[in-house]
């Protein structure tokens, strides 16, 4: 089965829900946010996986690039091509199906485990990795899935299925983005660069089987449905 794994072209590790996506037969072509004339179409496509970013969907600058991922979730959506989306790609799919992102009053940023879902028994508490500066609305006519005490965190619509937290980070994702420009922003947060490494590996443990849960739901009760 093919997917299409929409990213910046500095970001693109699917994580483990890339990992649990592959155990159920699906292979990636990778599609960077920068280049969008560069994009193949969904003739034969099975799925859509839009992974997190550091932009913002109401950056002016960027405009072209995300009315392109807009389009393309809208297009997906309307043909019943199943999408799931994390963080950016989260908001992203609101933005495109009728609701609004913002920036937030507080980032969250680290590991929580105050996730509270109707799907208790899929979308577990925590730990998730959150790294985020705005937050979604809910598109109207979506169901709510999940919530934080700072944001929505997961809704789905039809075969478009969203959340904010990152079920895909793993050790490395979390060395990259803790790098550089990165680690200024969890320094200006207040957390420390080594201690969330070392929080990243603890939590994997148990952020793993969740990430593989959840995708296992969403492949039988979305892209099933």
């Amino acid at each position: 089965m093919r997917a299409l794994l929409l990213a910046n072209s500095n970001d693109c590790d699917p994580g483990y829900t890339g990992e649990r996506f592959r155990h159920h037969g699906y292979s990636f072509t990778e599609c960077h946010r920068e280049r969008p004339n560069e994009w193949p179409s969904l003739d034969g496509i099975d799925q859509v996986v839009l992974l997190g970013s550091d932009w913002s969907v109401y950056w002016p600058h960027i405009a072209d690039e995300v009315n392109a991922e807009l389009a393309l979730i809208r297009t997906a959506h309307a043909r019943g091509v199943p999408v799931y989306g994390i963080c950016f790609g989260a908001q992203s799919m609101a933005a495109a199906l009728g609701g609004t992102v913002v920036r937030a009053p507080e980032p969250e940023v680290g590991w929580h485990d105050d996730v509270e879902s109707t799907l208790g028994d899929v979308i577990a508490p925590g730990p998730w990795m959150q790294w985020h500066y705005d937050v979604f609305t809910v598109p109207p006519g979506a169901e709510a899935l999940a919530q934080s005490a700072r944001a929505p965190q997961a809704f789905r619509l039809g075969r478009c299925f969203a959340t904010q937290f990152h079920p895909e980070a793993n050790d490395s994702i979390i060395a990259r983005w803790s790098s550089g420009k990165g680690g200024d922003e969890l320094r200006a947060q207040g957390i420390d660069v080594a201690d969330l490494r070392a929080e990243t590996a603890r939590n994997v443990l148990t952020s793993r089987p969740n990430a593989s849960r959840l995708v296992d739901w969403y492949v039988e009760h979305v892209v099933g449905s």
